[in-house]
C-alpha cells in the first residue's frame, strides 16, 4: 500500500509540474497584473467643440490642451507644469457655470477656456515629428495623472500666458484678485523667445479710427501730438491706464482696441505715427510658458515652476 501510495504522489507532483516545465520561458514568471485605471481615465467634464458638447475623460483630452497651448520643444519639466496647470484650469471650472457656454464645462476657444488641437491639426503642424511630439504630450500628462494644483481645498484657476516681461500681472489688474495669482518674476528675455519685442504703427487716422470704435464721443485735439497724455503703470511695469484726449482707458482695453500683444507697451508719436512697442505676449497672469521652459531648461523641476507661478497653491493628487 505504501508503494502505491508513493507511486500516486509522484505521478501528482509530476502532473504539477509538467506544465511549468513545458512553459515557454518568458511565461515561467508570473506577469505583474495590469495596473488600475488612472485618475484621469476617470475623470470626466464636458466640453463645448465644433458647435457640440461632448463628454470627455481627462486623460483622452489634456493631452491635445498641452498640444494646443505649449511647443513641442520645451522642456519635459515645462510640459508637465503645463499639463498639472491645465488640469487644475478644467478642475476649477467643472465647479462653477460658465456664462459663456452654461451647458458645458469648458471649450476649446483659447480666448474663453483653453486650446485643444486634435490628431488632424498637430499632423499638419508636425509633419514627420508627429509620433516624437505626440509621445512627448503623453508623457507630460501620463506622467502627472491626476495632478492639480489647490488653494484652500479647491482647485485653483491656474491662468497661464506665452512670455511676461520681467514680471508676471497680478490677476486683480485683469480679473478678480485671487491670492495665488500674483505678480511675480520671470526669467525669460528676447534671447529666449521669438517675437518677444514687437511693435504696432499706426497712422493718426487710423489711431484715430480705432479709438473712436470704441469711445466714439471722445474729445481730440486737432493736433494729433497732444491726443496722448500719458500712461499709468502698475507694481508689474505694465500699463495700468492710457489717458487719451481727457480719457482714462484700462491698459487692458488698449491692448484690444489697438491690437496689441501685450499691456506691457510704451507709446510714442512722430511724423504723423502713433509707434507702440510691445514686450511678451498674452494677459501676464499665472505661468509664462516660455519663463517656465526657461527654468526647466536652468533644472528647475515641475513641482518648483509651478510653486514659483502659483504662490501658495499646493500641488496634490
Amino acid at each position: 500500500m505504501k508503494t502505491i501510495a508513493a507511486a500516486a504522489l509522484i505521478c501528482l507532483l509530476v502532473a504539477l509540474a509538467l506544465p511549468l516545465l513545458l512553459a515557454p520561458s518568458g511565461q515561467q514568471e508570473a506577469s505583474p497584473s495590469p495596473a488600475g485605471p488612472s485618475a484621469d481615465a476617470e475623470t470626466e467634464f464636458t466640453v463645448l467643440t465644433g458647435g457640440e458638447v461632448l463628454t470627455v475623460t481627462m486623460a483622452d483630452w489634456l493631452p491635445g490642451v498641452v498640444a494646443g497651448e505649449m511647443p513641442a520643444l520645451f522642456e519635459p519639466e515645462a510640459l508637465e507644469a503645463q499639463a498639472i496647470a491645465a488640469r487644475s484650469y478644467i478642475l476649477s471650472r467643472t465647479r462653477t457655470i460658465n456664462a459663456s457656454h452654461p451647458q458645458a464645462d469648458v471649450c476649446d476657444d483659447p480666448s474663453c477656456c483653453k486650446a485643444h488641437s486634435d490628431e488632424a491639426a498637430l499632423r499638419a503642424s508636425w509633419g514627420d515629428k508627429y509620433d516624437e511630439y505626440w509621445a512627448k504630450m503623453l508623457s507630460a500628462v501620463r506622467e502627472t495623472d491626476g495632478q492639480y494644483l489647490e488653494y484652500g481645498g479647491e482647485p485653483i484657476l491656474a491662468a497661464f500666458h506665452s512670455s511676461s516681461a520681467g514680471m508676471t500681472e497680478d490677476s486683480g489688474e485683469v480679473w478678480n484678485s485671487l491670492p495665488y495669482l500674483v505678480s511675480v518674476s520671470s526669467p525669460e528675455t528676447a534671447e529666449d523667445v521669438p517675437d518677444y519685442v514687437t511693435t504696432v504703427e499706426l497712422s493718426s487716422a487710423q489711431f484715430e479710427s480705432a479709438l473712436r470704435d470704441a469711445y466714439p464721443y471722445i474729445s481730440l485735439d486737432a493736433d494729433p501730438a497732444l491726443w496722448v497724455e500719458g500712461t499709468e503703470l502698475d507694481s508689474s511695469g505694465r500699463v495700468a491706464s492710457l489717458r487719451v484726449g481727457g480719457q482714462d482707458i484700462p491698459g487692458t482695453e488698449a491692448r484690444e482696441i489697438f491690437a496689441l500683444r501685450s499691456t506691457a507697451f510704451e507709446l510714442e508719436y512722430s511724423g504723423g505715427v502713433f509707434t507702440f512697442t510691445v514686450t511678451g505676449y498674452g494677459h501676464g497672469v499665472g505661468m509664462s510658458q516660455y519663463g517656465a521652459n526657461v527654468m526647466a531648461g536652468m533644472g528647475a523641476g515641475c513641482e518648483e515652476i509651478l510653486s514659483h507661478y502659483y504662490p501658495g497653491a499646493e500641488l496634490v493628487g
